[in-house]
């Protein structure tokens, strides 16, 4: 959790340190950011630590209480249900954006992502590795699809897309179902089918928002 000797400037070093930290659930949802703490774990001054939290509670990571400070973003269910209707809306036209747009070369790229993730799943991956597995999976399909404007505004939801993903992959049979869903989503795109591809990614985030919101509901205690 160093900053090291590289061109970045240092606040975009520590920026990118404590985001990686909330998106690998090193700091848990709900967690508070002590500015102590950080300063002794990071190695930077105080000045800097605040420009950063500032900047996470812009992107929506964190959260400023008064009196409490810096907390890691929790979605409340209502949120949360919001989240899994915007996702469905973007990944379903990234899906169509990938048929339309993306070589021979990407499919092949995410039918080999689908599959890893599926060893994953069958080898008894913990969650954290699954959920990587599975960022993989959307890494490529952005690419085929070729359209920034989705891009960014996915990228604005990164964390609370994440913790969502996260708690429904922490569920019993969520992982196996998700592989079986991905596939479908394979076959489509390498059907060339916009509208059954789109079909599978609302599919998808529905079978996905059932576990993801009640685990939200609890407490999100999967991620404790």
């Amino acid at each position: 959790m160093r900053v090291g000797r590289v061109a970045a400037p240092l606040r975009d070093q520590v920026l990118e340190i404590v985001r990686g930290a909330i998106l690998d659930f090193r700091y848990k949802p709900g967690q508070r950011l002590i500015e102590r703490e950080l300063i002794e774990q990071i190695g930077v001054s105080r000045t800097t630590i605040r420009e950063v939290l500032r900047e996470l509670d812009a992107e929506g990571l964190v959260t400023t209480i008064p009196q409490k400070g810096a907390i890691v973003v929790v979605p409340t269910p209502e949120e949360a249900a919001d989240l899994y209707d915007v996702r469905g809306s973007l990944e379903a036209l990234a899906a169509r954006r990938f048929v339309e747009r993306a070589s021979g070369e990407q499919l092949v790229a995410l039918r080999r992502a689908v599959e890893d993730f599926g060893r994953a799943v069958d080898g008894g991956a913990d969650t954290l590795t699954l959920l990587h597995a599975k960022d993989a999976v959307y890494d490529v399909l952005l690419d085929g699809a070729g359209s920034a404007a989705i891009r960014s505004i996915l990228s604005g939801l990164q964390a609370r897309v994440r913790m969502l993903r996260f708690a429904s992959l922490s569920q019993p049979g969520r992982p196996e179902a998700s592989v079986r869903e991905m596939r479908r989503l394979c076959d489509a795109v390498e059907a060339r089918d916009e509208d059954a591809a789109a079909a599978a990614c609302v599919s998808h985030l529905e079978h996905a928002a059932r576990t993801g919101i009640d685990a939200v509901a609890s407490g999100l205690e999967p991620l404790a």
